[in-house]
């Protein structure tokens, strides 16, 4: 199986200047060859791909001291990241789906990663330190050993810090004890989870907890956007996304100890918002439910377990002892059926996730990680 793992670097002030001249070379990388193709097309009704782009970078580098102090590789990726853009592009035009989104042009906070293609190429771990080319040895917290064999390096500025993350192919999973217990898990937002079990598990909110700081920060970097008002802003936020992450990992990790079959639901967050409100929305997203689903996935598929996605239609509808349709809008918050079944709106569309997952199980359908 193919892994990330992600490591703090520890950076000095001379470190810090290259680094942050490493980002801005190739975003004027990045920038200059979105240029190109736009003037391309203007002038000559000519598209141009990543391979012509590709052909002029030796020259380019040349006599561009910026770029030529790029390695090479990471600046074939740099065009490779452009090209991808104006592939998806081009194909939600084609469908129609949703906003083209033609590809922009990257501010210095817009441009937040460097990959290396191939470890070894430019970048390597020598030492207990990460060498950098033309940055040098960084001290770097190896909290945990790599696995498997590294693919790819990529550098990551999040707000003041700098992280490495080393794509691993080739890893052993480590699976668990096997175990027969299933459960049916309905997300929402008052609360983040309802098992069929029967347990709650509280949405933290993390969001709104900090609202009111975010909005005061906000306003001053509005009022007068200086270094500071930025910096303290993109620490907030840094800290509402980690507090998030870690009660994911810790609530994912929880459910695949306990648990051999997990059944959830094939929920699509982006389309949910459409059309809602926009304090709905602001919840939604920071639930956080396609992350928590990833989560869960990769962790399932290492531990050896079982996870299925079920078809979310009716699920909160349909009584989960009798079969019968009970309609209720989204503010009645109890399931009360006239066979007598009476629970928690979650509650019940759990059950039914849970039946709907055995179901999916026991056919040649099951959509199984394991």
């Amino acid at each position: 199986m193919r892994k990330t793992f992600k490591y703090r670097l520890f950076v000095n002030k001379t470190q810090q200047v290259k680094m942050r001249s490493l980002f801005d070379s190739a975003r004027f990388l990045y920038n200059n060859a979105l240029e190109q193709r736009i003037l391309y097309w203007r002038q000559w009704r000519k598209p141009i791909n990543y391979y012509d782009q590709a052909n002029e970078l030796k020259e380019i580098r040349d006599f561009d001291e910026g770029i030529a102090q790029l390695n090479y590789s990471a600046s074939q990726s740099i065009l490779r990241r452009l090209d991808k853009a104006f592939q998806a592009f081009f194909r939600r035009v084609k469908t129609g789906n949703g906003k083209p989104g033609f590809p922009r042009f990257k501010g210095r906070d817009r441009f937040d990663s460097i990959i290396f293609p191939a470890y070894g190429d430019g970048i390597r771990i020598k030492n207990g330190k990460l060498y950098i080319q033309n940055v040098g040895s960084i001290r770097i917290k190896l909290h945990r050993n790599l696995e498997g064999k590294t693919k790819t390096v990529a550098i990551k500025q999040q707000g003041e810090h700098f992280y490495a993350a080393f794509s691993c192919d080739d890893v052993t999973p480590r699976l668990l004890s096997p175990r027969s217990e299933e459960v049916g898990i309905d997300l929402g937002i008052k609360s983040f989870a309802t098992m069929s079990n029967g347990e709650i598990i509280d949405n933290p909110k993390h969001l709104k907890q900090s609202e009111e700081k975010l909005k005061e920060l906000q306003r001053k970097h509005s009022a007068k956007c200086t270094r500071k008002t930025r910096k303290n802003l993109s620490r907030l936020h840094a800290k509402v996304g980690n507090q998030r992450a870690n009660f994911l990992h810790k609530l994912s990790r929880n459910v695949v100890n306990r648990f051999g079959f997990i059944f959830v639901e094939n929920l699509k967050p982006k389309k949910m918002v459409n059309g809602n409100y926009k304090v709905l929305n602001k919840y939604i997203y920071d639930a956080a439910w396609s992350l928590f689903f990833n989560l869960l996935s990769y962790k399932a598929v290492e531990a050896g377990r079982v996870l299925i996605k079920v078809n979310p239609k009716e699920t909160t509808q349909s009584c989960a002892k009798c079969g019968e349709t009970v309609p209720k809008a989204l503010s009645v918050r109890i399931h009360d059926c006239a066979c007598g079944f009476k629970t928690s709106r979650d509650h019940n569309a759990a059950l039914n996730i849970l039946r709907a997952g055995q179901v999916l199980c026991s056919t040649q359908e099951a959509v199984c990680f394991s």
